[in-house]
């Protein structure tokens, strides 16, 4: 009896070895593809209800088809507007430079009122006045400065392209997700409901109205405002610069900070040589901007959740910083199922 149990015993534990060997090596071999296959999976969730939609328009004929138009679409959105910004930011970059070259890059001159401004007035217009002066002794005096900035425009540029070809392919993967949706989404619910019996289906919608909500409430309200801005900028006469500051709104409408960081110190810059009418119209619509989220974001995100908005916003700020890009989506869905855990476990504790 005693040597059954130690052979038992051996068993046991050649399969837990075993099997743990075999987990780690599957693990390791899927490793760099786990960000991109949960990215397509976050944009499958997203986009299915639209295409669900283009089904029934169709009448659900040929779903192949319309899924691989509807994919090739969205692809052309993502692209043609990235080679433009990413076109004017070049081109940009080579007149700045070409400019720097032959001595003739200048800075407009402040306005005199830059002066009465309270606290700062003063050391910012002579900042600004020595730059306008003389903007190449500007830059040479102040090399750290501008070396900081440009390698953070150019990280946070490098990081947005990363991104953009990673939606490029994850959206391809995508539509592969989506032509397989209904077993996809059994299969979903059949794995909650071996982490949590009986509570399968309600875990799996939550995790789906998650994504969907931040998607539509960050993501989305980011895009919104970066457009809104783009138009702002360049009918004020930044059309060379448009697309550099759009992309700033954008990443900084994403990670939560407020967007009035870059509006404020534009404004300032668009009184220094524009008429004060246009000037003043400028400011009204840039403070509508920056400050449309505060409307648009608990409207998107409040939609359909259950999970308090301060968890998903928690969610999509933790996420960011430990994950970037893509963590912003996982984030709010990994707290929210933690949530969601933690509550159904203080209930079930207080009704023994």
């Amino acid at each position: 009896m005693k040597s059954l149990k130690q052979n038992l015993t051996v068993d046991n534990f050649i399969k837990i070895a075993v099997l743990s060997a075999l987990l780690f090596w599957g693990f390791q071999i899927i490793k760099p593809f786990i960000l991109l296959i949960i990215w397509a999976i976050i944009i499958a969730v997203s986009l299915y209800p639209i295409l669900v939609k283009l089904f029934g328009v169709f009448k659900g004929k040929k779903k192949g088809l319309i899924t691989s138009l509807f994919i090739i679409v969205l692809l052309g959105l993502i692209i043609l507007p990235t080679v433009g910004v990413t076109k004017t930011i070049v081109d940009t970059t080579k007149d700045i430079y070409g400019k720097f070259e032959q001595g003739n890059l200048k800075v407009p001159p402040p306005n005199e009122s830059v002066k009465e401004w309270p606290v700062v007035g003063e050391k910012l217009y002579g900042a600004w006045y020595n730059a306008s002066s003389d903007t190449e002794s500007f830059i040479r005096e102040n090399p750290e400065e501008v070396k900081g900035l440009l390698g953070w425009l150019f990280g946070s540029f490098k990081g947005l392209m990363s991104a953009v070809l990673m939606s490029l392919v994850a959206l391809i993967i995508s539509g592969v997700f989506m032509a397989s949706a209904d077993s996809g989404y059994k299969s979903g619910v059949k794995f909650m409901d071996r982490m949590q019996t009986g509570r399968g289906i309600e875990l799996m919608e939550m995790c789906i109205n998650t994504i969907r909500s931040v998607v539509k409430g960050i993501l989305l309200v980011a895009i919104i405002q970066a457009v809104l801005a783009y138009a702002g900028f360049a009918m004020i006469g930044l059309s060379s610069m448009a697309g550099i500051l759009a992309i700033l709104v954008l990443l900084l409408a994403i990670i939560q900070i407020p967007v009035a960081l870059i509006a404020i110190p534009v404004i300032v810059y668009v009184f220094s040589f524009s008429e004060t009418t246009p000037a003043i119209i400028f400011t009204i619509y840039m403070i509508i901007v920056a400050l449309s989220d505060n409307v648009l974001k608990p409207l998107f995100l409040s939609k359909g959740l259950q999970t308090p908005m301060i968890v998903i916003l928690m969610g999509a700020i933790g996420g960011m910083i430990f994950q970037g890009l893509l963590g912003l989506f996982v984030g709010p869905v990994i707290l929210a199922i933690l949530y969601e855990i933690y509550t159904s476990w203080v209930n079930q504790t207080e009704s023994v």
